[in-house]
Formats: C-alpha cells, sequence, structure tokens
C-alpha cells in the first residue's frame, strides 16, 4: 500500500488493487437487498459495544462514560445523510488503516476472482472482520465518512468515495466510539425516513442486545380543562429519543425466567398464527458446539403445508443479529411446520452474511434438533396422547414423509407414526406397537390396505379373508401413505405387507381349498377364454380362497402399486410404470355360474363379452381405480337390468 503526505494532518492512501471493481462486486454479487447495509453496520457497532463492554471488566480506566451503551441513528434530510453512531470501543488511527483497509488487502486479484466463481458464495470467513460488511455501505452512499476515537488516542476521520483512494485526517473527537456518516445516493433517500428505518431495524437487528436509538419528532398538543389532549388545538413540536429495537431475545434467557404468556406471544410474532402453540421446546445446546432454539409446534396446520410457496424453516440468527428467515438446512422438509428461531455464535458465514456455508457445524446443529423434536413428540405421544393425537391429525401426512427423506430416524419416526384400522371406530388411531400387541398368535406380519378413504377400504372384497379369520388390518388412506410404504417394509421385526399379496399365516379352509381346485379343473376354459376376452389387462383369471362374499377382485403376483399411487403419480406429472394385474373370481359366488353358462351357451356371444368385461369393471372399481369408459360401463349395466327385466 503506498501512502502520499497530503499535509500535516491528512494523509490519502492509494489502494494496491482495483477497488472500484472489488465494490462493484460487494454491492451487486454479494447482498440481494440493498436495506442489508444497515444491518452490518449495526452489527459492527454491537461488537464495537460488546469489545469494550469485555474488555473494561479488567480495565475499568477504558470507559470514559457511565457505560450507558447504545447505537443511535441520525437522519439528516437537508444533508441527505444517514450517521450511525456507537460509544463501543472506537479505532485509532492505525485500527482505521489496517481494518478499513482489510477490502483492500485481501482484495487481490484472486480474490476477485474467488467472488466471481462463486456468486458471492465464496468460503471465506471475513464477516468477522471490519471491512466487507461495512463496505456494503457503499450500496446507498456515494461517500463514507468515519469518525472515531479509541479511550486514550487522538480522534482520526477517514473518508472515502471508493473509487481507488481514501483520506485520514486528524478529527476533534470529544467521546469514544465510532460515527459512521452515509452520503446518501439520491435512490437511497428512503432510509431518511423514519418508517424505513423502523422496519430495517425490526427486520434484521430487533434482537441485537443493545438499543438502537433514534430522535423522533412528534406533535404534542396541550391538555384541555379534564386534563386530556386537545386535539382542536394547534401542536407543539417535541423531539423525543425512541428505541427502535423493542423486542427481547427470549431464546437467550433462563427457562424459569420466562412466563407462559411470553412464549405464546412470541410465538405468535414469529409465526404470523393468532392461536396458541401446541408444544414449546426451549433448547440449549452446550459443549462443541453451543446454540441456543426456541421452537414451537403450531396448534394447526397451515393451508398451504402441502404447496411449494408454503414457508419453511426457522429463522436464524447469529449473535442475535438476524440472517435469514428460511433456513432450510437448519431441519429437513418433514418438519417444514416446525416454528421458531436457532442463534449460534459458531456458525461461518460468507461474506454477505446471508448464505451459510456447508459445514460440519450446521449438521450437528441439524442433528441436534431433530433429535429434540423427535424425543418431544415421543414423550408427548406416550405421556400425552390426547395432545399428541391432535398433533397428528394435523402433521401426520407431513411427518410421515420422513420415512423417506430421513433415513437415519427410520425406525424413530415409524414409533410415532399413527394409522387407523379395521378394529378402530372412525377417527381413532394405532400405534405399529400397539398393532402388534393385539396381532393373533400365529399371525407372523403386519397387513395393511390402501385406499381413498375409510369406506373405501373397509368395502374392499380384499378384506373378507381377513374379516372371516379377525385379523387387523391397517387403513392406509392418507395420499403419503403410498410414498413412503416402500420404506415402511418392516418394524418390530415383522414384515408389513399388502392384502393384495396375501400373507403367509392366511390359511384357508380345507372346504374353499377343495372348492377353488375343483372349480379350476372344472372351469379352465372358461378362465382361459376370460383371459383372452381381457387381453393385456390382466396377466391371469383365477379362482381365489381370500373372497366370501364379493364375486371377485383384483390382486397383483409381484409388490403393489395401488390406484392410489398410480393416481398420485399422475398428477405429479410422473411415469406410472405398467402394472399387470390377477383377476381372481370367488368359486361359491352365483355370478361365476352365471358367466360359465353364457360361455357354454356361445363363447362369441357379445353377451358373454359383456359380462367378463363387467366382471373386470367391477374389480376397478372396488380396488378404487377409473374405468376407461364409465359411460360404457352404465350403458352396460342398464342393457342388463333391462334384459333381466324382460327374461323374469
Amino acid at each position: 500500500m503506498a501512502k502520499q503526505q497530503a499535509q500535516k494532518t491528512e494523509e490519502t492512501y492509494e489502494f494496491k488493487t482495483d477497488v472500484k471493481q472489488l465494490l462493484d462486486l460487494v454491492t451487486h454479487s454479494l447482498y440481494s437487498h440493498k436495506d442489508i447495509f444497515l444491518r452490518e453496520l449495526v452489527s459492527n457497532a454491537s461488537d464495537a459495544i460488546e469489545k469494550i463492554r469485555f474488555e473494561s471488566i479488567t480495565s475499568p480506566e477504558l470507559l470514559e462514560d457511565n457505560g450507558d451503551w447504545k447505537i443511535k441513528l441520525i437522519p439528516d434530510g437537508k444533508g441527505k445523510t444517514l450517521t450511525l453512531s456507537d460509544n463501543g470501543c472506537g479505532m485509532s488511527k492505525d485500527d482505521l488503516i489496517n481494518s478499513i483497509g482489510t477490502i483492500a488487502k485481501s482484495g487481490t486479484q484472486e480474490f476477485i476472482q474467488k467472488l466471481k466463481e462463486s456468486k458471492g458464495q465464496a468460503d471465506l470467513d471475513l464477516i468477522g472482520q471490519f471491512g466487507v460488511g461495512f463496505y456494503s455501505a457503499f450500496m446507498v452512499a456515494h461517500r463514507v465518512t468515519i469518525q472515531t476515537r479509541a479511550a486514550g488516542e487522538r480522534g482520526s476521520e477517514w473518508s472515502s468515495t471508493g473509487e481507488g483512494n481514501f483520506e485520514i485526517k486528524d478529527f476533534p473527537k470529544l467521546t469514544r466510539g465510532t460515527d459512521i456518516i452515509l452520503h446518501l445516493n439520491d435512490d437511497s433517500l428512503e432510509f431518511l425516513e423514519e418508517s424505513s428505518l423502523r422496519e430495517v431495524v425490526t427486520k434484521y437487528s430487533n434482537f441485537v442486545e443493545f438499543p438502537i436509538c433514534m430522535d423522533v419528532e412528534r406533535d404534542e398538543y396541550p391538555n384541555d380543562k379534564e386534563g386530556k389532549p386537545d386535539y382542536s388545538a394547534k401542536p407543539t413540536k417535541k423531539v423525543e429519543e425512541e428505541v427502535l429495537n423493542s423486542s427481547e431475545a427470549i431464546w437467550l434467557k433462563s427457562k424459569s425466567d420466562i412466563k407462559e404468556e411470553d412464549y405464546k406471544n412470541f410465538y405468535k410474532q414469529v409465526s404470523h398464527d393468532y392461536t396458541d402453540p401446541l408444544e414449546t421446546i426451549h433448547y440449549s445446546a452446550e459443549g462443541a458446539m453451543e446454540y441456543k432454539a426456541l421452537m414451537y409446534l403450531p396448534s394447526k396446520a397451515p393451508a398451504n403445508i402441502y404447496t411449494p410457496e408454503a414457508v419453511k424453516g426457522l429463522h436464524l440468527y447469529i449473535n442475535r443479529v438476524f440472517i435469514m428467515n428460511d433456513c432450510k438446512k437448519l431441519l429437513p422438509e418433514y418438519f417444514r411446520f416446525v416454528k421458531g428461531v436457532v442463534d449460534s455464535s459458531d456458525l461461518p458465514l460468507n461474506v454477505s452474511r446471508e448464505i451459510l456455508q456447508d459445514n460440519p457445524q450446521l449438521e450437528k446443529i441439524n442433528k441436534g434438533l431433530v433429535n429434540k423434536l423427535l424425543s418431544t413428540l415421543k414423550e408427548m405421544k406416550d405421556k400425552r396422547s390426547d395432545d399428541y393425537l391432535n398433533f397428528f391429525r394435523e402433521f401426520g401426512q407431513v411427518l410421515k414423509e420422513g420415512l423417506h427423506y430421513d433415513q437415519g430416524n427410520k425406525e424413530k419416526i415409524s414409533d410415532l407414526l399413527l394409522f387407523e384400522t379395521t378394529k378402530t371406530s372412525d377417527g381413532e388411531f394405532k400405534s405399529l406397537k400397539e398393532y402388534i400387541e393385539g396381532m393373533q398368535k400365529d399371525q407372523k406380519e403386519i397387513v395393511y390396505i390402501s385406499a381413498k378413504n375409510r369406506a373405501q377400504a373397509l368395502n374392499s372384497p380384499q378384506l373378507e379373508v381377513f374379516k372371516s379369520k379377525d385379523i387387523e388390518v391397517l387403513l392406509m388412506t392418507d395420499p403419503v401413505d403410498e410414498y413412503i410404504l416402500p420404506q415402511l417394509t418392516e418394524y418390530d421385526k415383522k414384515k408389513i405387507v399388502s392384502v393384495q399379496k396375501g400373507v403367509e399365516d392366511i390359511k384357508p379352509d380345507k372346504k374353499k381349498e377343495k372348492e377353488v381346485k375343483d372349480k379350476s379343473k372344472k372351469y379352465a376354459d372358461l378362465l382361459t377364454t376370460m383371459k383372452e376376452k381381457l387381453g393385456d389387462n390382466i396377466t391371469e383369471v383365477k379362482f381365489s380362497t381370500k373372497l366370501t362374499e364379493s364375486a371377485c377382485c383384483l390382486t397383483v403376483a409381484d409388490d403393489p402399486m395401488n390406484a392410489q399411487m398410480a393416481q398420485m403419480l399422475k398428477s405429479m406429472g410422473q411415469a406410472v410404470p405398467e402394472e399387470k394385474k390377477i383377476l381372481e373370481l370367488n368359486p361359491s359366488h352365483p355370478l361365476v355360474d352365471v358367466i360359465h353358462e353364457l360361455f357354454e351357451k356361445d363363447k362369441e356371444s357379445e353377451l358373454f363379452a359383456d359380462y367378463v368385461n363387467l366382471v373386470y369393471e367391477q374389480a376397478l372399481l372396488t380396488e378404487g381405480s377409473e374405468l376407461k369408459d364409465p359411460l360404457g360401463f352404465a350403458k352396460k349395466v342398464s342393457d342388463l337390468m333391462v334384459k333381466a327385466s324382460r327374461a323374469s
């Protein structure tokens, strides 16, 4: 860095590198919103106050005042300047050269190239240095002036337009601390307005430990005879200092110092939900990785929870400074309904403070939060079943997604799942553990049926044999069930299988087995012809031991994809694999004999073909599939009804 003596008290410094190019990257590549500048300057001011406060513990002589720490914003509409003043540690002349010069010393062509290549995501831990964050001020200002003094030092003034050099001169500052004066661009004059400054402070710095103040002018009316303000009188102007960051970072307080009402009010603030939360989780991690978390389980699921625009993630703070609203990396997708904040002092950021680096520390926080949430839900399920049932009714479908997205916690998530069954009333649920406790002595597998709703499931012909054996069946009626079933293949060493596949321990009656065997032999030609008539729709027509009342059903030979899963994939625009099914017939049903009579009479007749197709389409309807030609099906049924009526 070359140095040129301008006058006795003022020196001009030229940057080694092309600062104009560097500042262009800082102001246009690293920050997505220019109001970030105020967050950066407030954060630096807070660091400066914290530094002198800490040092004064062992060196009280550093204090030149009573320690009434604060950060003050001073907008000047006439001069078009915004000043940010703090009574922190301040800087010496050497500090100005070295600290503010950080960006220059780091601003080599290699540094610029890294910023260009990373598009603002460079792996550089510069945010704690008074350099890059400070230079975000040039997003809104064409000139920046710093007037500062450290304890026991002479005051100095730094000034630059950011276009190649900066000047430093002596400055008779009477108090310790730093004033940063921004000469605002014409397109940034909104930052002189009280409402804009309040909004930005509330958005980014609401929980900064030290008060952020501003002088505010208000109209003051004289009192009338009753001592009330007389708004008909002419007001006088009164200027009072107000604190802009009014909220308290309650997550940093001890649980014993927080009232239940405080927890509820903070939840409503961060969630924008008018109802009280179902559960509050105030969590503090200590050790190698320290962070604070205040998380909430809402009482009601938002209407958009299944849509892409649904708000996800926790608010992330670093040392009380707001970083982002929606930090998806803190929690997996299936916990997107959790609201709250996480505050850490250990997370490294990129130079813009806006994008977190991928790092093991973040993964540790994620793991810690997930474990805490899962253990909280487990405790709620075991000890407060009514509350857990309310939670599961609202968020159970979302929680189930964890079986797919979080393989490491699949067992814990499985323990939390609840299902309606053939033995529960409508709206009642059982866990997988409770299902196993009620299994038949010789039952080896957990059985489920998938359907659009409870009524369709209970009316399925595929349940008939299980009802006859008094075997309980899980009702998979949530749309997400088909998505997670490939992950839920067993629980407590017991296989979880579909009724479509049958179950190893379902032994049919010998009488039923003999009937199937006899009919299969007697009606072999009928079964073959029905298969030919149905073509590629099915792979086989056979008699079944599963049916006791219904005439027919469809099953699959391999792992099944039922109608609900197929429809869900279609709605998502995904290809649905072709799945051929087996048409199973009840050998005891009178319809089989009717079809056989038609076959014997004339297997080429249109009536026989209609009956075969109607049987197949009936099986499709009972499993919840859509018919290719519902009008044709209705016409066939109507025609047969007319013929049956005339025949009688």
